[in-house]
């Protein structure tokens, strides 16, 4: 599988997928605030599983290389 993350980190389109996780990972703890106990343990599951999709990608690297396409 690393191979495939190495190869679709050339696509753009494939930052602009990754850079959506980002932006849903962010959505996420943002509706922490106002949500109650039960409400966060969720949240931060799904913050937990985009955490690890962005580390799994190396996302850094990737926005880095793909800067300019993603301002």
């Amino acid at each position: 599988m690393e191979e495939d993350i190495k190869t679709l980190a050339n696509y753009e389109a494939f930052a602009r997928f990754i850079y959506s996780i980002e932006i849903a990972r962010e959505e996420v703890i943002a509706d922490m605030a106002n949500s109650s106990t039960e409400g966060i343990q969720q949240l931060s599951g799904r913050i937990l599983a985009y955490d690890d999709i962005l580390k799994m990608v190396n996302w850094d690297a990737l926005r880095e290389r793909h800067s300019q396409q993603l301002a």
